[in-house]
């Protein structure tokens, strides 16, 4: 997919994995959309990439959420592709996770990635992509960490499973499963403390991977164990 010239929409842009991956689709010539929980930092979001279309969006409310991709594509005149970067963390034991927590966990980060990119499907232009940011715990699960895991799994589970039924319409499935970068997520927990965290990654790589998987309509993004991350043509 070119991306100079194409439409996209970022769910997620006022965090800073989506805000830098708004901005990274923007410099390269995308005309973009964004979606995003905080007015005020969605208003700046907008205001930086030239008072582009912006529209609040509540992880809850799934309706809002499936409804996402068509306001984007009425926008945008249009939509080649949707990227996914919503999430919530939280810390602990398994068996000292609460129902509630691991019931917005599930919510955020599953449910609500998966309405916003099934609302897309039937409206991407071919050929188009969607992407969800999961994580690298889909590979190495980590103890105290145990529900966040495991909603970021299926997430990546179900991208897995899309990706084989898009293929022949000519829609990529990019799941980027990112290491840990120094964005401040630990510290906003739902609950728990974080443990000892590994050296950041960049994270101005892991979006210019993730731009690029977009690009080129590839599977994964995963961490090059040198700091950065490489993009992959094939899932696992």
């Amino acid at each position: 997919m070119e991306m100079d010239g194409a439409r996209i929409l970022v769910a997620g842009a006022t965090g800073v994995i989506g805000g830098a991956l708004a901005q990274e689709c923007a410099q390269r010539g995308a005309a973009v959309a964004v979606a995003g929980r905080d007015p005020d930092r969605l208003a700046e979001r907008s205001r930086a990439l030239g008072d582009c279309p912006a529209r609040g969006l509540e992880a809850y409310d799934l309706d809002r959420c499936l409804a996402l991709a068509p306001w984007a594509a009425e926008q945008l005149g249009g939509l080649d592709a949707v990227i996914v970067a919503i999430g919530v963390v939280a810390f602990g034991p398994a068996d000292q996770v609460s129902e509630e927590i691991s019931e917005h966990l599930f919510a955020v980060n599953a449910l609500a990635p998966m309405a916003v990119l099934r609302g897309a499907l039937p409206l991407l232009a071919r050929p188009g992509a969607i992407a969800a940011v999961t994580g690298v715990l889909v590979d190495r699960p980590q103890p105290g960490m145990a529900a966040y895991g495991a909603s970021k799994a299926a997430l990546s589970s179900w991208l897995t499973a899309v990706r084989t039924e898009q293929r022949r319409h000519g829609v990529a499935v990019v799941d980027a499963r990112l290491p840990h970068l120094d964005t401040g997520f630990a510290d906003r927990a739902v609950a728990g403390t974080p443990p000892g965290m590994p050296s950041p990654a960049r994270l101005d790589e892991a979006v210019r991977g993730v731009a690029d998987a977009v690009a080129a309509g590839a599977a994964l993004v995963v961490p090059d164990g040198r700091g950065g991350v490489t993009v992959e043509s094939r899932a696992h």
